[in-house]
C-alpha cells in the first residue's frame, strides 16, 4: 500500500476549552482540504444543533463557529496509508503531538474523540490515565448508520463544557 495520506493542521486558539479529535481526514476531505467534507457526515450538522446556531455550508464560517465557541479541532492520526476512507483500512499511521498541543493550550480541558478509532489511537497517545476527561463519541461518518437524532444525543454532553 503506497496510498500515504497527511492529516489537517488543528484549528485552535488560546481559547479553546475542547477538543474533538478525529481519526484522520477521508478522502472528500482530503480532496476539498476541510475536516468533514464529505456531505453526509453529520459533524458539523450536530455542531450547529449543538450550539443552536444556524447550520451554515459555507466552510469558513464554520470555523469560525467553533472557534468563537472555543472548541478546537484536530486528528490523532498525522500521516498514515489508506484506501479510500474507511478507518478499518488505515495502516502505518504516525501520531499527531497530542501532548505537545495540551501543553501549548492549557485551557483545554476535555477531549472528544469522534469515534472509536480516534480514542483507541489517543489512548496509545496518552496511555490509559489522562490528566484531563476523555470521551468517545459515536462517528459522524455516514458509515456509522446511527440515527442522527441518536448521534446528537450522545454529542450532547459537549454543552457540560461549553
Amino acid at each position: 500500500m503506497s496510498n500515504r495520506i497527511s492529516s489537517f493542521p488543528p484549528v485552535v486558539s488560546k481559547k479553546s476549552k475542547i477538543l474533538i479529535l478525529g481519526s484522520v481526514p477521508g478522502v472528500k476531505s482530503l480532496e476539498m482540504q476541510q475536516y468533514y467534507a464529505h456531505p453526509q457526515n453529520q459533524f458539523w450538522r450536530i455542531i450547529f444543533e449543538l450550539l443552536g446556531k444556524d447550520f451554515s455550508g459555507d466552510y469558513e464560517t464554520r470555523i469560525e463557529t467553533i472557534r468563537k465557541n472555543n472548541i478546537a479541532l484536530w486528528d490523532v492520526i498525522d500521516t498514515c496509508e489508506r484506501e479510500g476512507s474507511l478507518d478499518t483500512k488505515i495502516r502505518n499511521e504516525e501520531h499527531n503531538d497530542i501532548t505537545k498541543m495540551l501543553n501549548n493550550h492549557p485551557s483545554i480541558n476535555v477531549i472528544f474523540c469522534n469515534g472509536q478509532k480516534s480514542f483507541k489511537n489517543l489512548k496509545k497517545i496518552l496511555g490509559k490515565e489522562s490528566e484531563i476527561p476523555v470521551f468517545v463519541l459515536p462517528s459522524t461518518s455516514p458509515l456509522h448508520t446511527i440515527s442522527f437524532d441518536k448521534k446528537l444525543k450522545e454529542w450532547e454532553i459537549i454543552k457540560t463544557f461549553l
